[in-house]
């Protein structure tokens, strides 16, 4: 790896750095919250999961990338993950968690502007599309895994103190899942766009592992998101914790496991080619919004309770922040790439 790259690709790990500090909370944030596990071990167990749901499976969405705009060269990669991620970084400042896809997206098509390149349109209607499907689903996960446990809740007789050990265990392994969903699903987000254009090698670990140069690339970029967690993720942690609507341990396990299933959906690759060998309709790999996920599973919890319980100002802020990030990541995108061709003489295109 000579200096050039490493510099361009400080950009990615940058946003790998913003997505752990923003999505972490969509991993382990109500638990925490509802004080069911500490900050420190939440953290290591995202970071673990995160590296090997990134370096696994995280292929699928970052080819979905690929074609909504293929950018071709190291500068063009820079700038297009740099406005991404300062697009998140403002929002994370507010203490709003953003959508890392929604950013990326917004950077994709600025550079696909810049450049004159055309947006595959079937692709970006593929993509904005989960856009909308994304928290209604987790929505509705959430209601039904909600009512199912309280029904059982209900109708067992479990001690009080054996309650919350199982939801302690569950919100665990729930998290586990969710953070290897996360650097599946989103590991695209923050190295896709240097794929293409990437001078990394395939690497050889003990054990007989192998990493292709684009799992190289996947890991860099997963061990940024870990840093992101550790240094500043907590700031975030207590927006979607509790300010939505107040959760407890139950309500916290129900909606870790609802994200993580609807980004276990759109990153699959086994899932995929399961349905499609079975002549069953395809769910797209696309990295999809763990933020919109886990927002979408506190407002089916709010709905399941009743609708009063859930703050609809600060609802209405995330969803701005939404609206705002990809439209702001373009623009910075944009006209950031005017100057670094012109001002510092770099090919952003070819």
């Amino acid at each position: 790896m000579d200096f050039l790259f490493l510099f361009f690709i400080s950009s990615g790990l940058f946003l790998g750095w913003s997505l752990g500090a923003s999505d972490a909370s969509n991993i382990f944030g109500t638990a925490i919250a509802t004080k069911m596990i500490r900050f420190k071990s939440a953290a290591i167990i995202s970071s673990i999961f995160i590296i090997i749901g990134a370096v696994y499976a995280g292929a699928g969405g970052a080819a979905t990338l690929g074609k909504l705009g293929s950018i071709n060269t190291l500068a063009g990669a820079f700038m297009a993950a740099l406005s991404a991620a300062i697009a998140i970084y403002w929002s994370v400042k507010l203490s709003m968690p953003v959508s890392t896809s929604q950013a990326i997206v917004g950077a994709i098509i600025g550079w696909n502007f810049y450049a004159g390149y055309p947006t595959d349109i079937n692709i970006l209607t593929q993509i904005v599309g989960t856009w909308i499907i994304c928290p209604i689903l987790a929505g509705i996960i959430s209601i039904v895994l909600y009512s199912l446990i309280q029904i059982y809740c209900r109708r067992s007789c479990i001690h009080l103190i054996r309650r919350d050990h199982y939801t302690r265990v569950g919100l665990i392994l729930a998290g586990a899942f969710g953070a290897y969903a996360l650097g599946a699903n989103n590991i695209a987000n923050v190295m896709g766009v240097f794929v293409p254009s990437s001078p990394l090698n395939s690497l050889e670990l003990p054990l007989g592992l192998y990493l292709n140069k684009a799992q190289v690339l996947f890991l860099l970029g997963a061990i940024a998101i870990s840093v992101g967690i550790f240094t500043y993720s907590q700031k975030v942690i207590s927006t979607i914790g509790n300010n939505i609507i107040k959760m407890s341990p139950m309500m916290a396990f129900v909606v870790v496991a609802s994200q993580a299933l609807v980004l276990f959906l759109f990153s699959s690759q086994d899932l995929y080619n399961f349905l499609q060998n079975h002549n069953l309709p395809t769910i797209p790999l696309v990295p999809v919004s763990s933020t919109q996920a886990v927002v979408g599973a506190v407002i089916g919890i709010g709905l399941a309770r009743g609708a009063n319980q859930i703050n609809w100002k600060i609802l209405g802020k995330i969803a701005i922040s939404w609206i705002l990030a990809p439209v702001i990541s373009a623009l910075i995108c944009y006209i950031s790439l005017f100057f670094l061709q012109n001002v510092f003489n770099q090919v952003v295109y070819q």
